[in-house]
């Protein structure tokens, strides 16, 4: 098997104010060194459309009503001071939704390795009631309650190694002993959340990262908290929420990385995939602000996902 990759058009559909960091330039360059011969053996596959009713698996009816109808029939509206939206929008949004849900169909019947989720708008940040940080619904969230309802997953991990914590993700699986949220990111920086203390029913393992440490600070986070919660919870599906925002080149963090530690997390992660999951993984894109550093990054992260 191989490791599939899910991309649409639509998404490069969904629009930012000029100047926002969250643009559909990140998708390009994404495309761009993906079509690298070094990625010929990539399964490419065109995100299917979405199923809205598995949106309610991690956000209320009234708020889904409420982003639909915010939805413009012409121009950009704000959601909040960070969050926008245009005309396609909702559908990039619930297309993203069809392809993280359709990874993990994959994975459990058999289709692929492990799958990479190219899309945008983001998820992390969108919590139950809220849609906010560049979100409008929480991918992540839904591709494992998806997993749970369609597949029987019992477990399943998150591990979030976006520069900025997912309190979106947090706050869903707050009170749920069923899905381990593992979190490395910048402290003190937007939105403020993911302290140590901050651990829910024992399920929510944050490690934030003081500004301007770099690598050895983060394997380090990984190998002393991410990997043991890992180990420990035995997850039958691990769901990276993936952001290249930690990158020393990105605009809107400290953190130091190069695309060698996303290579080597992702290796670690697959190990553990291995050792509890079946192989089982699903890596979503989200954040990721400066250009060659997100394609170099993505590069790297695709590469050893394709190793196997």
């Amino acid at each position: 098997m191989t490791t599939r990759l899910y991309t649409h058009p639509v998404f490069l559909e969904h629009l930012t104010p000029p100047g926002h960091p969250e643009r559909p330039d990140r998708l390009r360059a994404i495309e761009r060194v993906l079509d690298d011969e070094a990625f010929s053996a990539l399964d490419r596959v065109e995100a299917p459309q979405g199923d809205e009713a598995t949106i309610l698996y991690a956000h209320p009816a009234d708020f889904v009503a409420r982003i639909r109808a915010a939805i413009p029939a012409s121009g950009i509206v704000s959601i909040d001071a960070d969050t926008s939206a245009s005309p396609k929008s909702w559908q990039a949004a619930v297309t993203a939704i069809g392809a993280a849900n359709a990874a993990v169909d994959d994975v459990f019947e058999g289709r692929a390795a492990n799958v990479f989720v190219a899309a945008r708008p983001p998820g992390h940040h969108a919590e139950k009631t809220t849609a906010m940080g560049f979100c409008l619904f929480n991918t992540a969230a839904i591709a494992a309650r998806y997993a749970q309802k369609k597949h029987q997953a019992e477990r399943v991990a998150i591990v979030d190694w976006d520069v900025h914590h997912g309190n979106g993700t947090q706050d869903i699986f707050w009170d749920d002993p069923s899905v381990l949220y593992c979190s490395t990111h910048q402290m003190p920086l937007y939105p403020g959340t993911g302290a140590k203390s901050e651990t829910g029913a024992g399920n929510i393992v944050n490690a934030p990262l003081a500004p301007s440490t770099g690598s050895d600070t983060f394997r380090d986070a990984f190998l002393s908290r991410v990997l043991p919660s890992v180990d420990a919870f035995k997850p039958d599906l691990i769901v990276i929420s993936a952001g290249f925002d930690a990158h020393h080149r990105d605009p809107l963090a400290q953190i130091n990385l190069t695309e060698d530690d996303f290579d080597w997390a992702t290796g670690q992660l697959m190990e553990r995939a291995g050792l509890h999951s079946g192989n089982r993984l699903v890596s979503l894109l989200e954040g990721g602000y400066d250009l060659q550093g997100l394609a170099f990054s993505v590069a790297a992260h695709v590469g050893r996902l394709m190793k196997g």
